[in-house]
């Protein structure tokens, strides 16, 4: 009698040390479902992982304002997805474009680690928070939403670009001749890779809204890969899911990308099994600090496309109020810069 071989799923993402731990997170909670003595071995599924280089970690010298939208992150990886090389991409979710191609399904969103935003001052200098750095003190991100938000309540402070892993950027801001007074950094993944100990404080909201799905890590796979979606539902945590879908479907509205200074905050208070009452906090700021749109909701919801509807309605509130204007000189700001690169790599080619 023919016997069927238990089906190997390939879990697959970025090759960086964060992207690998985030993985094996992954893989850890997913081997957790399975039962601990089987006795029809033939019938448990296993897993193991592959790891690959994306466009967004192969350019580490150009900001990542011009360089395009978060599909730098996910699009070799999903590549690999549909031609069924992989059956499951591992990502951070605030890389995770809140459109996906077509045949790709965001299957399961795990429980978020804090997504607040940290700030790391360089090794052996006594400055406890923004506050206590001198004026002039250069601030180390990438990211234009934390440039935008700060800007505004620290004009004081001069930003940065800074790219590269998590150890790349530490070592750039502890070099006594660098430029880097401090960085502003996620504070999930200095936790995920051990370095909780370099965070120096919280900038939490109101001080610094989050981004979008920051903290959460997500499971992308085929649409039709029933399998997999079974899976995958076993391991979302419910309320990370509301809230970060709320948040995507706000950053969708507004088509936001990871160079966009939109900002949020979200937080549940479960009044039943089903219902809950969700609170989401939204902003987008000018480049320069200038002009700021923020508005929040508290609306009581029942389930995910009631919190998305939470989403869509809070970014037809913030376009209503300002945010249209803001995002419209953001790109046409972007296509100048874009164009002024292009001729500077034209004239060193």
């Amino acid at each position: 009698m023919a016997t069927t071989s238990p089906r190997n799923f390939v879990l697959a993402s970025r090759a960086s040390q964060l992207a690998q731990i985030q993985t094996n997170t992954v893989l850890a909670s997913l081997q957790g479902l399975l039962p601990a003595n089987e006795n029809n071995a033939q019938t448990v599924p296993t897993f193991s992982t592959s790891f690959m280089s994306t466009a967004g970690d192969k350019n580490q010298s150009q900001a990542l304002y011009l360089l395009g939208g978060k599909a730098l992150w996910t699009k070799e990886l999903e590549v690999a997805l549909k031609e069924c090389a992989v059956d499951m991409l591992v990502h951070s979710l605030k890389d995770v474009p809140t459109t996906l191609p077509a045949g790709c399904y965001l299957g399961a969103i795990l429980e978020r680690e804090d997504p607040v935003d940290s700030l790391v001052v360089q090794r052996g200098k006594p400055w406890k928070n923004l506050d206590e750095l001198p004026e002039g003190s250069v601030i180390g991100t990438s990211s234009v939403r934390r440039v935008a938000q700060l800007k505004r309540k620290y004009p004081k402070l001069k930003f940065l670009d800074v790219r590269g892993n998590l150890n790349t950027r530490l070592a750039k801001l502890d070099d006594p001749n660098g430029p880097y007074a401090a960085l502003v950094l996620a504070k999930a993944g200095l936790v995920r890779l051990g370095m909780g100990d370099r965070i120096t404080t919280d900038l939490s909201p109101p001080t610094l809204l989050y981004a979008v799905s920051q903290g959460a890590l997500a499971v992308e796979v085929r649409s039709d890969d029933k399998d997999a979606i079974e899976l995958c539902k076993k391991i979302t945590h419910r309320e990370t899911q509301w809230k970060c879908l709320a948040e995507r479907a706000c950053l969708r509205v507004l088509e936001g990308g990871c160079s966009v200074p939109v900002g949020v905050a979200s937080a549940m208070e479960w009044k039943s099994d089903e219902a809950g009452v969700l609170t989401l906090t939204g902003s987008v700021t000018s480049i320069d600090g200038q002009e700021h749109v923020e508005h929040t909701l508290k609306e009581r919801i029942l389930n995910v496309e009631e919190a998305e509807q939470v989403g869509v309605k809070l970014a037809k509130i913030l376009i209503e109020t300002g945010a249209k204007k803001i995002l419209d000189d953001i790109n046409v700001d972007r296509e100048q810069r874009i164009d002024a690169a292009k001729t500077a790599d034209t004239a060193q080619a």
